[in-house]
């Protein structure tokens, strides 16, 4: 070994003449997959931080690290480990992604999302000798791994939809078929919003990402059941769709025209229902204007704390009246609510108790499945990633969040396995 050699390792406090060694698995997968991260041949004992950073699509700079101490064999297991410090603390198999956030000095009201589910979410992960909390770009890694995180699966086949006046993308699973069929809707902030789609495909689900309402197109605002009527039949026509197991997956306002078209539709009888950070208050009868003038009337009870905006006293009290909530208790098929106890955007408690309730009266409660999730708030499903840096009070700890997603999602798939799935098949990377 050269004089130049030891001292390089005498200051990166590794053994001589041996090269840490980064294993990240897999280094090419799902964003649902946990990762399986080990360091070794550091010396024992040695402090050292695992960093991992992402340029979003934005092109903003998202980080998070964790502090390590290697054991007497000078090896780091992430998912057995502690990390002492750092954005993290304790045994987080998945830290390095849930824990992510803004660098510093980065401009605010960030949102960490995803649009082109085409390319990866990308990730340098590196390790670093010593406890190391800013400064990273300016120092020198022991060891970098680079991995990408996919939404679709190899042989997911994504198709734009601009058919009888729907718009909207569509996944299609590699193989045969044909398949159960799923139409995901997601909130009032409008858009096409495609990478929970595609991982549903990537699971085995034929899943129309359906946009129906635009910032840019105020006629969105007036669109009526049929357009989500003939969404639903252009999923059921679909060759490789099993014409009789259909889904509806609603977010945010998305919860409330699943579960209004589920109640009230003649035509979309879904085999079964997913209502994610949603309400049954405002009901859509005719056309989406309904929705929208019921909370319009109610606009004066947002609240601003601390320069964010809270939105969930809107619909507070939970009103009495029938004709303000959609009847939940003409629902024939299995529903499935997920909301967080901390939700600032919307009261997803207040109308997860009162649909229970509702149920309950009308006998049909034993369709009814609630996962609830304490410290969590309004979801996303980004997977692994959290995205509350933004001027809306989403509400939640990252934590318990990070917990709920990960949790939560793994409900979501079975449910949906077992109420459209003889068997549950699932591409892999």
């Amino acid at each position: 070994m050269l004089a130049a050699d030891r001292f390089i390792c005498r200051t990166l406090n590794c053994p001589a003449g041996v090269s840490p060694l980064l294993s990240v698995e897999p280094t090419r997968g799902l964003v649902d997959e946990k990762l399986q991260v080990c360091v070794r041949n550091l010396s024992p004992r040695q402090q050292v931080t695992l960093h991992s950073v992402h340029l979003s699509e934005d092109k903003d700079v998202w980080e998070a690290f964790g502090h390590y101490v290697s054991d007497e064999h000078g090896k780091i297991t992430v998912a057995k480990d502690a990390s002492v410090g750092g954005t993290y603390k304790g045994v987080e198999a998945m830290g390095l992604m849930w824990s992510m956030r803004p660098v510093p000095g980065s401009r605010g009201g960030l949102r960490l999302r995803k649009k082109d589910v085409l390319s990866p979410l990308v990730f340098h992960i590196s390790v670093y000798d010593g406890h190391i909390t800013q400064g990273f770009n300016q120092l020198t890694a022991l060891v970098t791994r680079v991995i990408e995180r996919w939404y679709m699966a190899p042989g997911v086949r994504r198709v734009n939809v601009q058919e009888k006046g729907v718009r909207g993308t569509l996944f299609i699973p590699p193989g045969p078929g044909p398949f159960p069929g799923l139409l995901d809707m997601w909130g009032g902030g409008g858009g096409l919003v495609e990478y929970r789609a595609a991982l549903l495909a990537s699971h085995g689900f034929v899943s129309l990402a359906l946009e129906y309402l635009s910032v840019e197109d105020a006629k969105t605002f007036s669109l009526d059941v049929s357009y989500f009527e003939t969404a639903y039949q252009i999923i059921q026509d679909h060759p490789k769709v099993q014409r009789d197991r259909l889904a509806l997956f609603g977010l945010s306002f998305g919860s409330s025209v699943a579960l209004s078209m589920t109640a009230y539709s003649e035509i979309i009888k879904p085999r079964c229902c997913v209502c994610i950070s949603g309400s049954h208050v405002a009901p859509i009868h005719k056309s989406l204007k309904e929705g929208f003038y019921d909370i319009s009337r109610m606009m004066d009870k947002v609240r601003i704390e601390d320069n964010q905006v809270i939105w969930r006293d809107i619909i507070l009290p939970i009103p009495a009246d029938p004709d303000m909530k959609v009847d939940v208790g003409l629902i024939k098929c299995p529903l499935l609510l997920v909301y967080g106890g901390d939700d600032q955007n919307w009261a997803t408690a207040e109308s997860a108790e009162d649909i229970e309730r509702m149920m309950e009266n009308a006998g049909n409660r034993h369709l009814l499945k609630v996962l609830f999730y304490p410290g969590s708030s309004y979801n996303s499903y980004l997977m692994y990633l959290i995205f509350n840096h933004m001027v809306m009070l989403w509400g939640g700890q990252t934590k318990p969040h990070a917990d709920a997603q990960e949790d939560s999602w793994e409900k979501i798939l079975a449910f949906l396995q077992q109420h459209l799935y003889y068997f549950f098949p699932q591409a892999k990377l």
